[in-house]
Parts: C-alpha cells; sequence; structure tokens
C-alpha cells in the first residue's frame, strides 16, 4: 500500500492533504522520515505521524469500477479477481458487496463491515439497483409493462418484483430491479425474447458510480456517501 494512501485511510485526511503533512516531514516510516507519498509499505511497516504512530481502524467501505473480466470473489482458479483490484493491508477480510457478472461492469462496493454488507444484499431490504442494458434486437414496446407487472423466469415458480424500465434509445434501457436472482436482469430480457450483450451497474439506491472513478479503479467512500448507502438499508 502506498505511504499517501495509507495516511488518508488513516486520518480521514484527503490524498492532496496527505501528501502534503508528507512533504512536510511529519511522517515517519520505521523511525525515519518520509517524504515519499508513492512509498510502497511492507505489511509489518511502522508508520506515525507528528510522532504519534497510526493504525488502520474500524470498518472499510470502498467503491470500485469494475471492469469486465474480473470475478467478484477472493479466489478463483480462471479468472483475475476483483480483489486483485485493490491494494490494502488485510485484503483477506474484505469482501465484494453483493456480485457482478464475470462480462458485467460499474458499481461495485467493498466492505469488511459484515452487518452492513447484509443489509444491502439481503432480499428483505428490496434495495434497489441500477443497470445500463444494451442488446442484441429491439426493445419490445409492452416490455416496460411486462417488467413492472413482474416476468417468470425460465426454471423458477415465482414472478419477478416490479421492475422499472427506461428505454433510451432501439437498444439500450435502464434497469431497475429490487432483488437479486442469479443473472437476473439477463433472463428478463430473455423472457421477453431479447439477449443482453453489455450490462453495466449504475446505481444502489441513489447512490450512483462516481463519474471520475475510472474503470479498475477504487476509493474509500466518503461520510456523506456511507449515509446515502445507509437510507436504502432501511
Amino acid at each position: 500500500m502506498r505511504l499517501d494512501k495509507f495516511i488518508s485511510s488513516c486520518t480521514g485526511l484527503t490524498r492532496s492533504q496527505a501528501t502534503k503533512v508528507i512533504r512536510q516531514g511529519r511522517v515517519g516510516v520505521n523511525g525515519e522520515p518520509c517524504k515519499q507519498g508513492a512509498t510502497q509499505l511492507k505489511a509489518d511497516a511502522t508508520i506515525t505521524l507528528d510522532d504519534e504512530p497510526l493504525a488502520l481502524t474500524g470498518p472499510r467501505y470502498l467503491v470500485l469500477h469494475k471492469p469486465a473480466g474480473y470475478v467478484c470473489s477472493s479466489d478463483d482458479p480462471e479468472h483475475p479477481t476483483v480483489m486483485m483490484l485493490l491494494d490494502e493491508p488485510a485484503l483477506e477480510s474484505l469482501n465484494p458487496v453483493g456480485r457482478l457478472d464475470l462480462d458485467t461492469t460499474g458499481l461495485l462496493l467493498i466492505t469488511d463491515d459484515g452487518q452492513w454488507l447484509h443489509r444491502i444484499t439481503s432480499p428483505k431490504h428490496h434495495v434497489a439497483k441500477t443497470y445500463r442494458v444494451w442488446l442484441a434486437d429491439p426493445i419490445p414496446a409492452d416490455a416496460a409493462v411486462q417488467f413492472a407487472e413482474g416476468v417468470l423466469l425460465r426454471g423458477e415458480k415465482d414472478l419477478t418484483l416490479p421492475a422499472e424500465l427506461e428505454v433510451i434509445a432501439e437498444r439500450e434501457a435502464l434497469l431497475t430491479i429490487h432483488e437479486g436472482r442469479y443473472h437476473q436482469v439477463k433472463r428478463m430480457f430473455a423472457a421477453v425474447g431479447n439477449k443482453v450483450v453489455r450490462l453495466h451497474r449504475e446505481k444502489i439506491g441513489d447512490f450512483q458510480l462516481p463519474e471520475d472513478l475510472a474503470e479498475g479503479e477504487y476509493r474509500l467512500l466518503t461520510e456523506q456517501e456511507k449515509y446515502q448507502l445507509q437510507t436504502v438499508q432501511k
């Protein structure tokens, strides 16, 4: 983990503020002053700020812009995992909040707070998730009505919960669902005779993937963002 990122994570300082205190010579690594924010820290490094020891405490809440080709798992024998994109200590304690398919991109939350994770992913909370969908064929004229009424997925007995479809273009739409069945978005469009060719998650509740977060990048959630996500868990 980079020194500037460690300082930011421990203190709540922004990355630029952390860089400033490092350049001022206020940070020590293993007893020696260090003015390089890009310094890579070893797991057993001792870090101080103004001679006071620092350590990561409390749960972590991350937002990642997931690229295609990564699985939402801590380990996979065939594909790279989203955890490989993180530069975090105690990586083994972090977990994705829900799952996106291998080829799906977009908003992914990661945390080591098990209760927070459960509140967002639990089916009983019906947390809304919005996806931008690109399709192989034109969207059927009655698709929005069908999704609002619920559709029957192949191999299941119960209709999906009412979902909101906003048609953007002939083969592009926004779909908001309130549950998380296996491959649900792809199966919903299959149920109305269409095929998803690209899928991107944009929102969880009212929290939207930050526009300045490029594919493969992540950062800590701000306090305001954490509060925004807490409101969808009630």
